[in-house]
């Protein structure tokens, strides 16, 4: 029984690393891919059309899926009403309602405004997550974890160079 338990969290551990490395495997034409799945189909730019909207930082975020580095963004403080979008496509995606200050560097929300975002699942770290892109562009804003406040128990881990930030009026 024992040899049974360690064959299959052997066999686990190998599929996870099997299915991480594939995740790290870049993909041809990523940025294109992400673009496709968007919502809004006005919002599917070619690479040079995004690289003159965004900021290089922005642009790395959205379109390559990269993060930023904790503590660097102006939102992190933001306690202001209302809302935070995309700033790719200034879609709306959280309210200042759903913010809260998680301590890991990035503004973090417990729930996204209805059919702001969609998910998909990410290896790149080996271990699965669920990462999160606007609904309308598709540019990447972070991923979602299970160590959120109530009601939904969810951190909603934003990149803020991903967001912009517009006060209730």
């Amino acid at each position: 029984m024992k040899n049974n338990f360690l064959y299959l969290g052997r066999r686990s551990v190998l599929l996870g690393f099997i299915i991480g490395i594939l995740g790290l495997i870049p993909l041809p034409n990523k940025i294109a891919m992400a673009a496709s799945k968007a919502g809004d189909k006005k919002w599917s730019l070619s690479k040079d059309e995004w690289k003159s909207r965004l900021s290089k930082e922005a642009y790395q975020v959205l379109r390559e899926e990269a993060t930023e580095r904790p503590f660097t963004s102006q939102l992190n403080d933001e306690k202001r009403d209302g809302v935070f979008l995309c700033s790719g496509c200034e879609n709306p995606l959280f309210s200042s309602e759903t913010k809260f200050d998680s301590g890991t560097g990035w503004p973090s929300f417990w729930a996204p405004l209805p059919q702001a975002i969609e998910t998909k699942v990410d290896f790149k770290m080996i271990v699965p997550r669920t990462e999160y892109h606007c609904q309308r562009c598709g540019g990447h804003q972070g991923h979602v974890f299970e160590d959120g406040p109530r009601p939904t128990g969810k951190r909603y881990c934003n990149n803020g160079v991903a967001l912009t930030f517009t006060p209730k009026i």
